[in-house]
């Protein structure tokens, strides 16, 4: 059976929209990369999802990449054996081609639009348009709201951490499992492993179960674990480990997960809406070097995020609802059998290289 893990390279955030789609490829070693462009409606997950289907079933490792705004929907596939991509160019995660042709190349799936009935329908899309982009503002400034109680909870905790006493099991933890690879430095490749969606919070730990059996879990409440995972990375690529650098929507320069697939090794953290789940190899309870004070103050910005966060899920509930009413317009006026013939053509063309 091929291997498929699922991340996000977008993700939402109290600063808005926060994207990882430059670093989707590295097109200096990548062979064949397709921007999917056209707007809402016109076929782009349909198209994804072929690809990926076709590289399944051909027995590649698949990596599936879905959208922060609707989870069920893809904004790239990645095909690392044979060194492919495919993913939506447009906004808000707008890509163009460094290597026209020659690496990257875009595929106009604009061009099944009936072009005279869409226009038409321009009142409708124009509504629809800006009524999900309004949905969109408010849910970030809600996210913010609760970002700005949370980092003030946060520093709080943090006056009390005793980050020798975690510097030491982090030391044991390098000792123990990063045994030196080779001369040369791993390669880090970077995703979110979840983000805030009209579901709510979601969380892709199965790519974590299905790449590494060895899980180190830190429980952490109060962002505490940030450099013992940059500790952890950092070594790991010293010692020629490539990895996975799984940062925080909220603070993209601070990890939360971290997975090295070529030990079967993982870190991750866990805290209340973002819960591994499962029993891990080892638990590290930073919650435990702590002496956390003003305990009924921290409960009641605790409650004030949970709040201000259920207001930003609605708000992304509407924008998708709006979403979905502007790709309903555009719908009929599409040309479906021509979006698949195209990517039965294009997974045709990638499945060649394997030969």
């Amino acid at each position: 059976m091929a291997q498929v893990t699922n991340f996000f390279v977008g993700a939402n955030s109290g600063e808005g929209f926060r994207n990882l789609f430059s670093e989707l490829v590295d097109v200096e070693d990548t062979y064949d990369f397709m921007v999917l462009k056209g707007g809402p409606g016109v076929g782009k997950n349909t198209f994804m999802r072929e690809i990926g289907r076709c590289a399944e079933a051909a027995g590649l490792a698949v990596e599936y990449l879905w959208c922060s705004g609707d989870p069920d929907s893809l904004d790239g596939v990645v095909i690392p054996e044979l060194r492919c991509a495919v993913a939506d160019g447009t906004s808000p995660h707008v890509i163009e081609p460094q290597y026209p042709a020659a690496v990257d190349r875009y595929v106009d799936l604009g061009r099944f639009y009936d072009l005279t009935a869409a226009k038409a329908a321009a009142e409708e899309v124009k509504a629809s348009t800006h009524a999900y982009k309004a949905a969109y503002v408010r849910a970030y400034h809600s996210l913010k709201a609760a970002r700005q109680v949370e980092l003030d909870a946060v520093a709080s905790v943090a006056k009390t951490f005793d980050a020798e006493r975690l510097d030491r099991r982090v030391k044991g933890i390098i000792a123990r499992e990063l045994r030196a690879k080779g001369n040369q430095r791993g390669r880090t490749v970077r995703r979110f492993l979840g983000s805030v969606t009209h579901k709510g919070y979601l969380w892709r730990f199965d790519s974590v179960d299905a790449l590494c059996t060895k899980v180190y879990e830190f429980a952490d409440t109060w962002e505490l674990a940030g450099s013992a995972l940059a500790r952890l990375h950092a070594a790991a690529t010293a010692k020629g480990w490539d990895t996975i650098a799984c940062p925080s929507p909220e603070e993209p320069d601070r990890l939360e997960h971290l997975l090295i697939p070529g030990l079967g090794l993982a870190f991750v953290t866990s805290c209340p809406g973002m819960d591994y789940g499962k029993k891990p190899y080892r638990r590290v309870r930073l919650d435990a070097m702590t002496e956390t004070e003003g305990r009924s103050r921290l409960r009641f910005q605790t409650r004030m995020v949970a709040l201000l966060r259920e207001e930003a899920v609605d708000a992304l509930k509407e924008a998708k609802r709006n979403h979905d009413a502007l790709e309903a317009v555009y719908n009929p006026y599409v040309d479906f059998d021509g979006v698949r013939a195209q990517a039965a053509l294009e997974a045709g063309r990638l499945l060649s290289y394997t030969k």
